[in-house]
């Protein structure tokens, strides 16, 4: 099993499965929607932690610039070939295809995160920028590793629709209408009453689709959700989230709106972080993600239903914490309730993304089925979105 020997959950599974199972995640197309990594605060160095917050005291007065700066100096690193376990983390993990992440807040994040998602590529010779379905295949039988630039926020764009085309012409390929909170497109799920989607939030959709960007409803609110899927032409998805039913809160989608969203051909992504899909933060296994998993396939089928884990983070331990005291609050979190410094037991690192696959085969899932949810239901939505 050579590096996968390290982190692998406890499932059970026999010699031949853990083979099967290896050759398996090795063959597959993999894509996690709402891929943090390749990073984690577990794979950097203790001292590249410390020379961070040395570098980041200095803009302690400013919380929103100062949580965001350890992230912004990795990428930094990163670009400069100075973290090698970017790569090894990466390529370790088996995943073909993430996101890569802009920032749509304001028109100067839009502008600083096309550049700094840019550099990534420009960069890293192994990661390209996936524009069509055809890239990430063609990234799987070339040995690298795809690129796909998200956004999960639409407030920088005004209700400046122009801005879309430039930002597809960039690489855009998948757009989520809100972030917890009220804004021109509508209702994110933490805003109550949830209104649903705006006339100019229809307008949205409509460029969306023309433009062959995915609308997502991660955070969307359950009315966003539900309108989302009924003006969109093509498929809808949620990028990350899981199932009110097991576990009920807002950033976990009720069963009406997993089934629109399947209703239009979409996809459901799970995600695996501790303190939305299971009670106890600090004893969150892989199997609790799983359970999400189960649920989904068993209410809409096998053909709607991904990964988007969403943590850990490329981050380090102490911004954090300090990102779960001081700014989780301004985004809609409940005290206490943002990310913090707790994992899945069984994915602290994306290099045990392997779990996953296995897991699936721990609960008898055929080889097919495993593929579809680990990377193959989101390809096929690119296929039928993507331009």
């Amino acid at each position: 099993m050579s590096h996968y020997n390290e982190g692998l959950f406890p499932f059970n599974l026999t010699k031949a499965e853990e083979e099967r199972a290896r050759v398996l995640h090795e063959d597959s197309i993999i894509i996690d929607l709402l891929f943090q990594g390749p990073l984690s605060p577990r794979v950097i160095p203790e001292n590249v932690s410390s020379k961070l917050k040395e570098l980041c005291d200095p803009y302690k007065d400013d919380p929103i610039v100062y949580s965001g700066m350890p992230s912004k100096l990795l990428r930094q690193m990163v670009a400069r070939g100075e973290l090698a376990a970017f790569k090894e983390e990466w390529y370790q993990s088996g995943i073909t295809a993430g996101n890569r992440e802009l920032e749509l807040t304001s028109p100067e994040s839009i502008i600083i995160s096309m550049a700094e998602v840019q550099q990534q590529f420009d960069s890293v010779d192994w990661l390209v920028k996936a524009l069509t379905a055809d890239d990430i295949r063609n990234a799987k039988s070339q040995h690298l590793k795809a690129g796909i630039i998200t956004a999960q926020n639409t407030v920088g764009l005004g209700e400046n629709l122009e801005l879309l085309e430039a930002l597809n012409a960039f690489g855009l390929r998948v757009l989520q209408l809100t972030y917890n909170q009220q804004d021109y497109v509508g209702s994110g799920c933490a805003v109550n009453p949830d209104k649903g989607i705006t006339d100019f939030g229809i307008q949205l959709i409509e460029r969306l689709n023309k433009y062959g960007i995915v609308v997502d409803t991660g955070h969307c609110g359950k009315q966003t959700t539900l309108d989302a899927c009924k003006y969109s032409k093509a498929p809808v998805i949620a990028s990350h989230t899981g199932v009110k039913a097991i576990f009920n809160h807002m950033r976990c989608k009720s069963d009406e709106e997993i089934q629109a969203i399947a209703a239009t051909g979409g996809v459901i992504g799970v995600f695996a972080m501790p303190w939305f899909i299971h009670e106890d933060p600090n004893d969150t296994t892989i199997n609790h993600v799983l359970n999400h998993i189960d649920y989904n396939i068993n209410l809409v089928g096998i053909d709607h239903v991904g990964i988007g884990t969403d943590w850990p983070m490329s981050d380090v331990t102490w911004s954090l914490v300090y990102f779960k005291e001081q700014i989780a609050p301004r985004l809609g979190f409940a005290k206490g309730n943002g990310p913090s410094t707790e994992t899945i037991i069984g994915l602290e690192k994306y290099s045990y993304f392997i779990n996953f696959t296995r897991g699936l085969m721990a609960r008898g899932y055929s080889d097919e089925d495993i593929r579809k949810v680990i990377g193959g239901n989101w390809l096929r939505v690119f296929e039928a979105v993507w331009k």
